[in-house]
């Protein structure tokens, strides 16, 4: 949740990819980033693996990638989703993840 709030922050396109209900998002994630942990990033190329939106906003940042904040955040961003979070995707088949 804290990537896409980043990615709501600064008014950004993105395509939110379905790792959990999807076996093969999965196993692509899986070979882009040599590693299983999610969530994973792909910004022009650039894969970053296993990230929060903190360290997602500081490369945006450092990148020149993103302007001032078009808004705040109303979810954390230093951390990824929890245990009970992650369930909660895995049951519902609306909710997408990175």
């Amino acid at each position: 949740m804290g990537v896409r709030a980043i990615m709501s922050k600064y008014d950004l396109e993105y395509e939110d990819i379905d790792i959990i209900n999807n076996r093969d998002n999965y196993a692509e994630m899986v070979a882009k980033s040599g590693q299983p942990l999610s969530p994973c990033v792909e910004i022009n190329g650039i894969m970053l693996a296993d990230v929060s939106g903190e360290e997602v906003e500081a490369y945006l940042l450092k990148n020149n990638l993103a302007a001032s904040p078009m808004k705040e955040s109303d979810v954390p961003t230093d951390r990824g989703c929890s245990d009970e979070e992650h369930e909660k995707m895995r049951r519902s088949r609306s909710v997408r993840f990175l």
